[in-house]
């Protein structure tokens, strides 16, 4: 059994490491009320421009838009978006595995290309032959430094560029969609090339009056849907993020007290050995000095 002072030494650490765990958790919280109205006002704007899109596209052939363009996929460039720092659970590995995944199985025949947003993403990857280094492209090393609509759209306009080039003949997003501050689901979506959507014959398409035309208001909204895509999801991504490390600190926080308590159980019953012993000892001498 260990002695008094190492158990002692040990109930300090973990008392500190608890006001540690705890203090992250409440800055995650703070975070995550930010994080969460910007998604949730984001994605009324974005489902709706969605839907205008689809009603459009179903009512056009778009297949002749450069960017609906689908061709024998080669060369796929898949944007995996994690965050800069750890601590949040299984967050950032739901992320890899699945870009692995997505690697060794949908695009085993392809050449891979991969563009991280996020630090824990660029050092999964930074030493594969698939990574991309964005070096001179633009796009802001730190993106969650400044999350703003101009900085993802230059990662738009760098993936729809590489498209219409035929450097890419597929571009998907991987990234966390936000549920809940406790739960986040792990997404893949194609961005590239833009998939017409198909209406039922139940579907009622928008009462909606065109002006200048159908055709020159598609070619204006899909790189703009597209934009807006991009951002919805990584605007998603950072709200996953401080869920999930307020909920992961939450955890710790709780498993520091419960081996807090755990341990002074320990110190009591060490503690309690010690004196007994003592009073033995004290006992004992006295019976033989008697005896």
């Amino acid at each position: 059994m260990p002695n008094l002072k190492e158990i002692r030494n040990r109930i300090t650490s973990v008392g500190s490491t608890m006001q540690i765990t705890s203090a992250m958790k409440m800055v995650s919280a703070a975070k995550l009320k930010r994080a969460q109205d910007a998604i949730t006002q984001m994605r009324p704007y974005a489902e709706n421009l969605q839907e205008i899109l689809g009603n459009l596209t179903a009512s056009l052939d778009i297949s002749e838009n450069a960017l609906a363009a689908s061709r024998p996929v080669n060369n796929v460039l898949i944007i995996a978006i994690t965050s800069n720092r750890g601590l949040c659970g299984g967050f950032n590995n739901n992320i890899i595995k699945r870009v692995n995944l997505a690697i060794t199985e949908e695009y085993s025949n392809a050449n891979v290309s991969l563009l991280t947003l996020g630090k824990k993403a660029k050092d999964a990857f930074k030493r594969s032959d698939m990574y991309f280094d964005t070096a001179g492209t633009g796009i802001a090393e730190d993106i969650f430094a400044d999350l703003s609509f101009g900085n993802v759209s230059v990662v738009a306009d760098f993936a729809m560029k590489a498209f219409l080039e035929k450097k890419f003949d597929k571009v998907v997003v991987i990234y966390n969609s936000f549920i809940n501050a406790a739960s986040q689901e792990v997404k893949e979506e194609q961005l590239l090339p833009i998939v017409p959507t198909e209406q039922s014959d139940n579907t009622q398409a928008g009462d909606y009056i065109f002006e200048p035309s159908k055709e020159e208001i598609v070619e204006e909204l899909i790189p703009k849907t597209l934009k807006i895509q991009l951002f919805k999801a990584l605007l998603d991504s950072n709200a996953s993020e401080h869920g999930a490390r307020m909920t992961a600190m939450h955890k710790a926080t709780d498993n520091a007290k419960e081996l807090q308590r755990s341990l002074k159980l320990s110190y009591n019953k060490a503690r309690q050995a010690a004196i007994t012993n003592e009073i033995l000892e004290i006992v004992g001498g006295a019976e033989a000095l008697n005896g």
